[in-house]
């Protein structure tokens, strides 16, 4: 498949923070690439089975945005957490965490929720991939915990921006799955609205639940649907075989 020499950059959500900070974010969705079929059309991932010349064109289009190549990650649905500025290959992470400038911290998703965080001065930046697996795994916390020791910061310091996940109108659990969350934490229980014989989970509150366990109030974001919104966002929970969007932070 061909593609165009010079790629245009496709449209992107600028998240909007609590507090004025100078760091840089991007969210994309899977509108302005050059994906065709299931993947159509901003697809960013390689792992799905698309086109890889269309990955690749995809990727270029998004580099008009960015001041490095983002540190991709091998997501797989755990809690570890690397740092960007030293990672070297592909690695098997779900969040990742920079105070280096023009450093790319990013996650994908498509449905599992993406999580940007950040202090106000910008020194410290951060993207996680917080499927309901590594949500309720600690994913977040051991996000923090890095970012606290390489800062130097206390947690009260940083702020987060839920970016695009499937919402609590939208995501069905089993039983097995609220009782993880419950058995760590019983405000937990908020999260889910029983539906027949399972319940509808709410990730956007969870997050905000752990957040706010760490000190960390100044949290924005949260008011998309990935499932609902299929002209904007891939849902792998209502599509199955789709493509991926990205979310991406970096101190500039």
């Amino acid at each position: 498949m061909q593609h165009p020499l010079q790629p245009e950059s496709p449209p992107l959500i600028i998240p909007h923070w609590a507090l004025p900070t100078p760091v840089q974010a991007r969210q994309t969705t899977r509108i302005g690439g050059s994906s065709t079929g299931l993947y159509a059309s901003l697809n960013l991932a390689y792992h799905v089975q698309d086109d890889e010349s269309a990955v690749a064109h995809n990727r270029r289009c998004l580099m008009h945005a960015l001041p490095s190549e983002p540190v991709w990650l091998n997501q797989v649905h755990g809690v570890r957490v690397i740092d960007a500025a030293t990672a070297k290959g592909l690695q098997d992470a779900d969040a990742s965490f920079t105070t280096q400038r023009g450093v790319v911290c990013v996650t994908m998703t498509a449905d599992c929720l993406p999580i940007l965080m950040c202090d106000a001065a910008g020194t410290v930046v951060a993207a996680i991939h917080a499927g309901w697996r590594s949500l309720c795994a600690g994913v977040v916390e051991q996000t923090v915990v890095a970012m606290t020791a390489a800062s130097q910061l206390p947690a009260s310091h940083l702020m987060a921006w839920l970016g695009p996940a499937i919402g609590p109108q939208a995501f069905e659990v089993g039983n097995e799955v609220r009782a993880q969350f419950i058995a760590q934490h019983a405000i937990a229980s908020d999260a889910f609205d029983p539906m027949k014989d399972k319940w509808l989970a709410n990730l956007y509150l969870i997050a905000r639940q752990r957040l706010q366990r760490l000190g960390i109030t100044q949290v924005t974001g949260g008011e998309y649907c990935t499932y609902t919104d299929q002209d904007t966002f891939y849902s792998y929970r209502r599509d199955g075989n789709t493509g991926r969007m990205a979310s991406l932070i970096w101190i500039p």
